[in-house]
């Protein structure tokens, strides 16, 4: 077997799937190591993609070449875009998924890549040497075919590093339900010098679809006309499905508050904090004590399976108390319980340890991407899991590395948040993290990235062909709006008003109508033209935004050595190492007076 690669990927999930796929593109040699090759891609939470500010990012992966907007349209078996009654910049695209038609595509689909290779093993432990006052990654350490030599190592464990699942009082060491933990690879990262913590994350029951009275539940039909992920995808021909909604009530309140001794979150058994934007139904009844019950969402697991994700009710009680509590809610009195809900714990690197390219500050060449960075959710790891591998590309070949900006995508958000910031919760997006939110639309992520990606050699010829098309379209489109009245009134100030969208738009116009324009480029004109006046004031505040952005800091840079800085401002800028002056303004404590002087600081550097 192989034993030298240029770029080893260790785990299979979305954010080894897109930092393995990334890397192969470039010409270069990647293994993908994970324990089972008929686990990648493993939707364990919720078989779904997208969402709020979710959907935001997958559409960035597949913006940039990535696999998930593919999968989840060739998957997806219930869409749905999110917040249609407020403005576009805030829509969001989401879509129920066939697990296991989702893992089937993306497994064939990585089978088919040139240069990557997938390798069914357990990685143990990083390898890296001394290179100067520095270290360097020089590969891994696998249980089964033993050291792999690499130039660069993408990690993307999950939530297997040192896993343990809780349920009830019963304690099982797991990466997820049936698989085991990776404890030597976190030994390993300690032994070089990383930090750890450690976050907590759960998931609900399953029950079985036939043993559901679907009579006492409200119906939660897709929309209409299916909207693809990809731009590479005009239509959904899948067969769709409905979801379900129910309610917990005062009895199933009842039933956890009098048993909250018996819940690991409760009785200090889980000593790690969970996400507070996700919390488990234990975590609700407790801190919304007012409300006298919580919706929950019965979402079909696939086309070729009976299992039901019961959305809504996370958490970590004991089989016994599981039983009831299912039993406690209208129409699934009878229903029969197929996987019991559990909380697992697991380690992660604080992510003030790697830079904005996700590569470490104490390993040359070894990247991070996914929950070891504390995130959560699919998404957030495949937008890094993206960007890893393109940078562990550009390590090795000694090019500009992707750094996407909080201004050009959600990903760029999410990148900045995590090195600047760090996390003391598992970190999800939202789109009120983003200040440019009206400029990062989910109808105008390739606008913003494709041509970046074409740069990098990462998206395909169609892809390209298909975004030059979009671009014709959309300034025909425009042109057209230009140049034409409705009554005496011009078009591009009619599209401002609140009613007047796509659906009339079209109505109004049967000559536009008639050129069979492309979706994409009319949803996007539509929404260019609602929103020019405050995407003018905001790329008048990104150009001040970026003059900071592009005062690059030393990488080198001993802050001690400032003595005009405060203590506490040296102190946290020496731990986070910025990259630029932009991101030291955003770090936690470091106010106005403290970016002044260093200003000046680098003035003086400069003349010296």
């Amino acid at each position: 077997m192989r034993k030298e690669y240029d770029i080893i990927v260790v785990g299979g999930g979305h954010a080894g799937v897109e930092a393995a796929y990334a890397a192969a593109k470039t010409g270069l040699q990647v293994a993908l190591v994970t324990m089972n090759r008929g686990t990648i891609a493993q939707m364990s939470c919720n078989p779904a993609i997208g969402g709020l500010a979710k959907g935001q990012i997958a559409r960035e992966v597949d913006a940039l070449g990535g696999v998930m907007g593919l999968a989840i349209d060739a998957s997806g078996i219930q869409f749905r875009m999110l917040n249609r009654r407020k403005g576009p910049a805030v829509w969001a695209p989401r879509a129920q998924a066939d697990k296991h038609g989702y893992e089937k595509f993306v497994q064939d689909f990585l089978a088919s890549v040139d240069g990557l290779t997938i390798i069914e093993d357990m990685a143990l432990g990083i390898r890296h040497k001394a290179q100067g006052i520095s270290k360097r990654i020089t590969g891994i350490e696998c249980q089964k075919y033993g050291v792999l030599h690499a130039k660069a190592v993408v990690i993307t464990a999950g939530t297997f590093l040192r896993g343990l699942m809780h349920i009830g009082s019963e304690q099982i060491q797991g990466g997820r339900y049936g698989e085991a933990a990776s404890n030597a690879l976190s030994q390993s990262l300690i032994e070089a010098g990383f930090e750890l913590g450690r976050l907590k994350t759960g998931t609900p029951a399953r029950i079985d679809a036939d043993t559901i009275n679907y009579d006492k539940l409200e119906r939660q039909p897709g929309d209409e006309k299916c909207e693809p992920f990809s731009y590479l995808n005009k239509e959904i021909t899948n067969k769709q499905v409905d979801c379900w909604i129910t309610y917990t009530n005062e009895g199933t309140h009842a039933l956890i508050r009098d048993n909250l001794d018996r819940s690991p979150m409760y009785n200090d058994q889980i000593q790690s904090t969970g996400p507070r934007y996700c919390p488990s139904i234990e975590t609700k009844i407790v801190r919304f004590s007012d409300k006298d019950r919580h919706q929950i969402f019965l979402e079909p697991e696939g086309l070729d399976t009976n299992w039901v994700y019961c959305n809504g009710i996370s958490n970590s009680l004991p089989i016994d108390l599981q039983d009831k509590l299912i039993a406690s809610i209208e129409g699934l009195q009878q229903a029969k319980i197929l996987r019991y809900a559990y909380a697992i714990e697991y380690d992660y690197v604080p992510p003030t340890q790697i830079r904005a390219t996700l590569e470490s500050k104490l390993i040359d060449g070894l990247f991070l991407a996914g929950q070891i960075n504390g995130t959560s959710g699919y998404e957030e790891a495949a937008g890094q899991g993206l960007v890893a591998g393109v940078n562990a590309t550009a390590f090795i070949k000694g090019t500009e590395p992707l750094i996407l900006g909080r201004d050009a995508a959600y990903i760029g958000v999410m990148i900045d948040d995590l090195v600047t910031k760090g996390v003391d919760e598992p970190y999800r997006m939202f789109t009120s993290r983003a200040e440019y939110r009206l400029l990062l639309r989910a109808d105008n992520a390739d606008e913003r990235l494709t041509s970046l990606a074409f740069d990098y050699g990462i998206i395909e010829d169609q892809r390209w062909d298909v975004f030059e098309a979009k671009q014709r379209q959309k300034q025909e489109i425009t042109d057209y709006l230009h140049n034409n009245k409705l009554d005496g009134q011009d078009l591009t100030l009619l599209l401002r008003q609140q009613d007047h969208d796509l659906p009339w738009l079209l109505e109004s116009c049967p000559e536009l109508a008639a050129k069979g324009y492309d979706h994409y480029a009319l949803e996007s004109v539509v929404c260019d033209m609602r929103y020019v006046g405050y995407v003018q004031k905001q790329l008048k505040l990104i150009e001040k935004f970026r003059k900071n952005e592009n005062v690059r800091l030393p990488r080198d840079l001993d802050y001690h050595k400032i003595s005009q800085l405060r203590y506490e401002a040296r102190e946290k800028l020496n731990y986070v190492q910025p990259a630029n002056l932009g991101q030291a303004s955003r770090v936690s404590g470091i106010n106005p007076a403290d970016i002044t002087v260093l200003m000046i600081y680098l003035k003086k550097l400069g003349k010296a």
